[in-house]
Parts: C-alpha cells; structure tokens; sequence
C-alpha cells in the first residue's frame, strides 16, 4: 500500500511525509528478488477459485489518486512491464476538490509548529478542547500524539460540518486560498488516468468523496458507490470486475451487503496483514504498508 511517492525536497511542501523516489525504485527491485507481482485481475480470479496465485505474490497498491503516481509509479511499472491498482477519489479528480485529509497533511507540512495549528484547534472548539486532547492525544505508529491529535479530531472525531468550517478556514488562512490549484498539482488529471488505463494500469474505487464509509447512512454509502463506478466508467475502467479501497480502511456490515449487491470482486483495508486469498474474506483483504518493506 503506497500513498505519496516523491522526492519532498522537490516539491513545494517539503516536510511531507513520502516514500522517496530512490527508496521506491529500491522496493522494486526488492520486490523483483523476492516476489512475483501479480495483476488485479490475477487476485480476483484467484479469490474466485478460478486460478492459483504464484508463490510469494505481491499485489502492488496505490491510494489517493496523486501525481505522483503519473509522473513517478506509472513510468517505473511500466519499465517492467508490472501492473500497479490505483485508487483515486472521483471528485478530487474530476472537479480538482482538495481532499480534507490532504488539506490536513498540506497544513501539517506547510506549519512549522504544530502547536500553532492545535491552538487554533482550540480556539474553534472552544470548552471541549481538553477532553478531546485526553481522549485523542496519543502516540501512534508514525505519528507523534500531537500530530495524531490534529488528524483525529480533523478526520473524523469532529461533525462533519465543524471540522469541514476549521480545515477550510486555516487552508485557506495558512496554506492558499486558491484550492484548485493546489489540487492540480496534487492529482492525477483524468486524461493521464485514462492513459495509464490504456497502458494497463488497473483503477478502482476509492469513493467519490473519500468519506469514513463506515459513519454514512446506507442512502450516502449507495451514492458513493453508484458515482464512484460512474467515475470509472469515464476513466474507461472496469465496471463489471471492480475492486473497492476503502478510504482510510473503513466499512461496515452494511457497505459489504451494498459491494456484494453491486459485484464488487475485492474490497481492500488498511488492516496490516499478509493477505491469503484461500481464508480472508475478498471484500476483507489486509495490506502490508510501504513502511513495512526495507527500503
């Protein structure tokens, strides 16, 4: 599971946390000792007990839908002749709408104190501050509690409409006021998409809005669902053996009820795990994060 591939330096927003481009190049070649990778349609047939797997398989996965992948991934799979899954969120890509995660990984790498963005946490939730900083404030695998806190509360602790009214405003206050544009330098465009699906690239679903599917009503997941297969229907993706990446790994009983209704073949999570096709259950499939390959 990979998420920005880039050179940090190189951009405008440095201290971004990405898998660097020589670190990457150096997972492949890992990769190409020790594996062999397998394409998405290889996975599904093999889930549906119409195939087996390689020995080591490896599927390589791309959440987010970033440049990255266009102008760094593509090239480089391409060059072997390796198939990677990308997963982009149909509005960031087709009406250039920042992302509220990517607002909050922008603002923790365009402030150079964090302790300047939790103050203004506080100020907008006022009384409530200190026992969300207890309950949210806590170490976590790659992150400080500081920064874990910012995206929790940010993420999905807040209503949606609060967090929505804070990410908006200190974006706009401390990183750029002009969202399109930083979207366009962030995603991937759809004709650099389609392109990638001609080369034969896979791309499947990350929702249309990126939302904790798990906290929607059925009637919101449906929408999600319903536009994000449109999304891939004009990226010139498959609609009839289709994998969907939960966005931040989240579901729920009644998002696999709605993938199985609408023939969902795969459904990724964020769970750390060696996946194994003859026991997880194809809508429950775990990922080892790029972080747990040497590098």
């Amino acid at each position: 599971m990979y998420h920005y591939v880039r050179d940090p330096e190189r951009s405008r927003f440095p201290r971004i946390k990405a898998r660097r481009t020589a670190e990457f190049r150096n997972q492949l070649e890992y990769v190409a000792r020790h594996f062999t990778p397998v394409t998405a349609q290889q996975v599904i047939a093999a889930l549906r007990g119409q195939n087996d797997l390689p020995e080591n398989s490896v599927w390589l996965t791309f959440d987010d839908g970033y440049l990255d992948h266009y102008l760094t991934v593509f090239p480089l799979l391409h060059d072997r002749g390796w198939q990677g899954s990308f997963f982009a969120p149909a509005r960031a890509v087709m009406e250039r709408r920042l992302l509220d995660v990517n607002k909050i990984h922008l603002l923790l790498a365009g402030l150079d104190d964090t302790s300047k963005l939790i103050s203004e946490i506080q100020a907008h939730v006022g009384p409530a501050f200190e026992q969300l900083w207890s309950a949210y404030a806590a170490p976590g695998v790659y992150d400080p509690s500081d920064v874990v806190f910012v995206k929790n509360v940010l993420q999905h602790v807040l209503p949606l409409r609060d967090r929505t009214r804070i990410i908006d405003d200190l974006f706009a206050r401390y990183i750029s006021s002009d969202e399109r544009a930083i979207a366009s330098e962030l995603y991937m465009s759809p004709d650099q998409i389609r392109l990638m699906v001609k080369c034969g690239m896979f791309f499947g679903s990350h929702g249309y809005d990126h939302f904790w599917m798990n906290k929607l009503a059925p009637v919101e997941q449906e929408r999600e669902i319903r536009l994000s297969l449109e999304f891939l229907t004009v990226i010139g993706a498959p609609t009839n053996e289709w994998v969907m990446c939960y966005p931040y790994g989240a579901y729920n009983e009644a998002l696999l009820r709605k993938l199985k209704f609408h023939d969902c073949a795969v459904g990724l999570t964020t769970r750390s795990a060696v996946a194994d096709v003859a026991s997880d259950h194809a809508l429950e499939l775990p990922r080892l994060d790029t972080n747990e390959f040497p590098i």
